[in-house]
C-alpha cells in the first residue's frame, strides 16, 4: 500500500491500475486543451473519491506517483514569462523534463495557440549546445508564431511527483502534481508548497467529466503555471498581477 500512496493520496488506492502502452495507446494528446486547477491535498482526495466509475490511473511496477524534474529555458530579458504574464495569444515555453524513475530525458516545447497546447519533444541529450536541439527549438517556436528575442538560458528548475488518471472511454487524461519544489538557478532563492496539489484536465475539445466534477464543487481553471507563477514569486521585481487573486488566496497564499 506504501507504494500505492507516495503522492500521499489516499484516494489513489482504490482506483484500478492502467499500463503505461494503455495510456499511449488510448489517448495520447500531444495537441490538446489544458485545464488547471489549485486544490489542496483534501480537496484532491475528495476529487479522486468522486471521479467517474471506471477512471483508471498509471501504475508501473506497483507505483502511482513519479518523479519529474523540469528545468525552463527563457531569454535574459525573460520573454517567456512576460509573454505569458500579459496573456499574450502567440506564447511559448521551452524545458527539459526528466522522468526520475526512469532517468529519461526529453527537450519539451510548448506553444500556445487559443485555446489549445501544441506540445513536441525529442529525446535530451543533456548538452545546451547541441546543436540538433537548438534548432528543433528554433523550429518549434517559429511554427507557434514565438520569436525570443535572443539566446535561451536555464532560468528555473522544478521537482514534484505526478499521478496520471485516464477518464472512462479516454475522454481525457487528468494529472496530479505534488510536492512541488521550485529553485532559482541563480541564487539560493526557493519555493516549496507542501499543501499545494496542481490538478490538470486534458482533452481534445469539450471540457471532460472531470472538469465538470470540479466545476460542481466550486473550482474554476486557473492560469497557474510552473514556470511564470513560481517566478513571479520568487522574482518580487517581476509583474505578478495576473496571479494576484492565485497568490492571495489558498495553498499559494503568503
Amino acid at each position: 500500500m506504501t507504494a500505492l500512496c507516495e503522492s500521499g493520496l489516499s484516494g489513489l488506492a482504490d482506483l484500478p491500475s492502467l499500463t503505461l502502452e494503455e495510456l499511449n495507446a488510448s489517448a495520447s494528446l500531444l495537441t490538446r486543451v489544458d485545464r488547471k486547477y489549485v486544490l489542496t491535498r483534501d480537496q484532491a482526495d475528495g476529487f479522486l473519491a468522486a471521479l467517474p466509475a471506471g477512471t483508471r490511473v498509471l501504475d508501473i511496477d506497483s507505483g502511482r506517483s513519479f518523479g519529474y524534474a523540469s528545468t525552463y529555458f527563457d531569454t535574459a530579458g525573460l520573454d517567456s514569462f512576460h509573454d505569458a504574464a500579459h496573456r499574450r495569444a502567440r506564447r511559448g515555453k521551452t524545458r527539459t523534463r526528466t522522468y526520475l524513475d526512469s532517468g529519461i530525458t526529453f527537450l519539451e516545447v510548448k506553444t500556445k495557440r487559443r485555446a489549445a497546447t501544441v506540445k513536441s519533444r525529442l529525446p535530451w541529450s543533456g548538452t545546451e549546445a547541441d546543436a540538433a536541439a537548438s534548432a528543433f527549438v528554433a523550429e518549434k517556436l517559429a511554427e507557434g508564431g514565438v520569436r525570443p528575442s535572443g539566446r535561451l538560458s536555464p532560468v528555473l528548475d522544478v521537482t514534484y511527483r505526478r499521478t496520471t488518471l485516464l477518464l472512462p472511454d479516454a475522454e481525457g487524461r487528468v494529472t496530479l502534481d505534488v510536492d512541488l519544489d521550485w529553485r532559482l538557478r541563480r541564487g539560493a532563492d526557493r519555493l516549496r508548497v507542501d499543501d499545494l496539489v496542481i490538478v490538470e484536465t486534458k482533452s481534445s475539445s469539450r471540457p471532460c467529466a472531470a472538469d465538470r466534477l470540479l466545476w460542481r464543487t466550486g473550482h474554476r481553471p486557473t492560469s497557474i503555471s510552473k514556470y511564470a507563477t513560481a517566478l513571479a514569486v520568487l522574482r518580487p521585481d517581476l509583474a505578478r498581477n495576473r496571479w494576484h487573486r492565485l497568490l492571495s488566496t489558498g495553498p499559494l497564499a503568503a
